[in-house]
């Protein structure tokens, strides 16, 4: 079985530049290659002509995109690249949780550090060893991340853009976003191709 995942942004889906461009997985027999056979078989059965209305199918590729990735990373002998080390990192992973759960919290280091149990300094270090960037920047990125996805799919306002991401005024998410990208979030949407998914919501 053939799978390809495309991610739009190399940094936060997953990481690209940690992952090789092609891997295989092959599962040791057992508990999970039973898995994975009985996955396969029966997304073939819902892709067929009459398909099951079973829900279940529908996650099926998301289940087996996460075994094959737990399955590669258990066989890599070192994870020392940026996310994939994160991933399991026991510090970093719980920290980079929250963040992505609560994106428009108001975060300091310190209160990131009381989650896991370690100092400011500490926290800071981990997150330039293996990330390469401190965990307020790492934030920032996060949320401009979130915010460029929003822009480009949605119709809500920049000011709402704004208050989703975390920020409290509209001028300082501008300031922000014109740091990141050299230009206003406005006129950054309008220089994207359309993808409006979702209907708007909110203000």
């Amino acid at each position: 079985m053939c799978g390809y995942l495309h991610c739009d942004h190399p940094l936060f889906n997953p990481d690209l530049q940690a992952l090789p461009p092609l891997f295989v997985v092959r599962p040791p027999e057992g508990p999970a290659a039973a898995w994975i056979r009985s996955s396969i078989d029966y997304a073939l059965a819902a892709g067929s002509p009459t398909p099951r209305t079973d829900p279940t199918a529908t996650k099926l590729p998301e289940l087996v995109l996460l075994e094959t990735l737990r399955l590669h990373l258990a066989a890599t002998p070192a994870i020392d690249t940026r996310w994939l080390a994160a991933l399991s990192d026991p510090v970093l992973a719980p920290v980079l949780a929250r963040m992505h759960a609560a994106p428009d919290r108001r975060w300091s280091v310190q209160q990131l550090a009381d989650t896991v149990a370690v100092s400011r300094s500490a926290l800071d270090e981990r997150f330039r060893q293996v990330l390469g960037r401190s965990p307020i920047r790492y934030l920032t990125d996060w949320r401009m991340h979130l915010a460029e996805n929003l822009l480009a799919t949605t119709r809500h306002s920049v000011a709402a853009v704004a208050h989703r991401v975390g920020y409290d005024s509209e001028e300082a998410f501008s300031r922000a976003f014109k740091r990141a990208h050299s230009t206003a979030p406005g006129a950054w949407r309008r220089e994207q191709p359309s993808k409006i998914v979702r209907p708007e919501m909110g203000p």
